[in-house]
């Protein structure tokens, strides 16, 4: 049996148009996904790992589910015997205290409040979002609470790390280390986006837990 060449799309002869399509442009894009800042993104985590700081993570829509995959994975999948363990807090997964905060002081308050009982100079946020803080809708500006929540953290004395798309928006330029998804503005952009951040979490936790156990 020959093996397929990467971007070779034959094996999908018969699929539909759209699914063609979508993995086409996964293909492209991650063929120019510059991922030099991983290693940063990894530095930055087996420091914060080896003096027990805390990481927090953060998200919003379909990147809240991937902060809450992410912090999960953290915590356990880079359990190691007899070795420290990632401290972790997820902050899009107590609805009630996020809908509290919502309540009370608005949607932008739900990451900065949550952290602010805890943050310490050295902890670490990780952020995923498709904009990175830029754009707009029908409530406004989006993601203005994770950019309150950077800001928070590097006021604090923290270090901020971003998983962003397109532009890389705010995150570019608050993050100290962020990987951006370099997709052209179209309707597959968020998702094509979204599902390299999945990819790119899975890289970093997999090699964090490697890198954990030859520590």
């Amino acid at each position: 049996m020959t093996r397929p060449e990467p971007g070779d799309t034959s094996r999908s002869a018969g699929a539909p148009d759209a699914a063609v399509e979508f993995l086409q442009h996964y293909q492209q894009t991650l063929a120019v996904l510059d991922l030099r800042p991983i290693e940063g993104i990894l530095t930055c985590l087996m420091d914060a790992w080896r003096h027990q700081r805390t990481v927090f993570v953060m998200g919003n829509g379909g990147s809240a589910s991937t902060a809450s995959h992410f912090a999960a994975d953290l915590a356990k999948y880079t359990i190691q015997d007899g070795k420290p363990r990632f401290r972790v807090l997820g902050l899009t997964d107590n609805v009630a205290l996020v809908s509290a905060w919502t309540n009370d002081g608005g949607f932008s308050s739900v990451f900065v409040e949550q952290m602010s009982a805890w943050l310490e100079a050295g902890d670490v946020l990780v952020g995923f979002s498709v904009h990175g803080g830029s754009g707009s809708g029908g409530a406004g500006p989006w993601s203005q609470n994770m950019v309150g929540a950077m800001r928070a953290a590097k006021d604090a004395g923290g270090a901020v790390i971003g998983f962003s798309g397109f532009d890389g928006g705010a995150m570019a330029q608050m993050a100290d280390h962020v990987v951006i998804v370099p997709v052209p503005v179209d309707e597959l952009g968020t998702p094509i986006v979204e599902s390299i951040h999945v990819f790119l979490h899975h890289l970093v936790v997999h090699t964090l837990r490697e890198r954990i156990r030859d520590e």
